[in-house]
């Protein structure tokens, strides 16, 4: 393990898992006057460890959208046995935020950088109303979607594509050029429609501007042949809307390649 040192202590890199309901985070990224993901744990870092802690996320996820695996690293020369990590944040961090797991890593290890791909879910519920206990989490929907139609155009979006249509169109970025893995639809139950998706990153709003689309074609609007020729366009205005926040959770994120088993 690397350590460098710095003052009278050791400075250590940890990366922690981090799972947070969105809904009441102005996103993961600190933002002045609002409350964050980054905002919360960066204080609460910082009061426990009395380092100025500033962390680095794997990605940067929307105002009201979930994470069951963020990933964070940030240096410390906090004592705080590594096996305690998890507990004590746990008795310290708000009810809407916990981290899962906490280990030492080398300092070459960058949360954002260092990543392969990164697993979203998109949660539609289907049901004539809404259920009352998961509403924050799926985004209801209440017709019927055809999965065989969605995930028949869901495979034209394998592979590396720009991906213009398919992201706000106020992105700040210039390269829009993705590669995604993986994108299935499945049905839970009669209700509970699901879209994963795995790349090797995403655009702005690039997921719920996918789940639009595609529910699109899971309702008959859009043909599933017409997603190539979507792509191809490179305009916002081809492709579906953006669905809401709610449904969206940042599932998982890798640090080896993507491999299909």
């Amino acid at each position: 393990m690397t350590f460098r040192e710095r003052g009278n202590g050791f400075m250590k890199r940890l990366k922690m898992t981090v799972a947070y309901d969105g809904t009441e985070f102005a996103g993961f990224q600190r933002q002045p006057g609002k409350r964050t993901v980054q905002g919360v744990l960066e204080d609460v870092l910082t009061r426990l460890t009395g380092n100025d802690v500033q962390i680095t996320g794997a990605g940067r996820t929307d105002s009201g959208v979930h994470a069951l695996g963020q990933v964070i690293h940030f240096d410390t020369s906090c004592p705080i046995p590594i096996d305690r990590w998890v507990r004590v944040l746990h008795h310290t961090l708000p009810c809407d935020l916990l981290v899962t797991k906490a280990e030492e890593v080398s300092t070459g290890f960058h949360s954002r950088k260092s990543a392969c791909w990164k697993r979203y879910r998109y949660t539609l519920d289907t049901g004539k109303l809404p259920d009352l206990f998961q509403r924050r989490y799926r985004t209801h929907y209440p017709h019927r979607l055809d999965c065989a139609r969605m995930n028949t155009a869901a495979r034209h979006l394998l592979g590396t594509h720009d991906f213009t249509s398919l992201s706000a169109a106020k992105a700040q970025v210039k390269d829009r050029v993705r590669t995604l893995y993986h994108c299935e639809v499945r049905e839970k139950d009669s209700r509970i429609v699901m879209i994963e998706v795995v790349g090797s990153g995403f655009l702005y709003h690039m997921v719920r501007i996918i789940a639009g689309t595609l529910v699109d074609i899971g309702v008959g609007k859009t043909a599933p042949g017409d997603l190539p020729g979507i792509l191809s366009a490179k305009d916002r205005s081809a492709a579906g809307k953006t669905f809401p926040p709610e449904g969206l959770t940042m599932m998982e994120v890798g640090y080896t390649p993507w491999f299909i088993s």
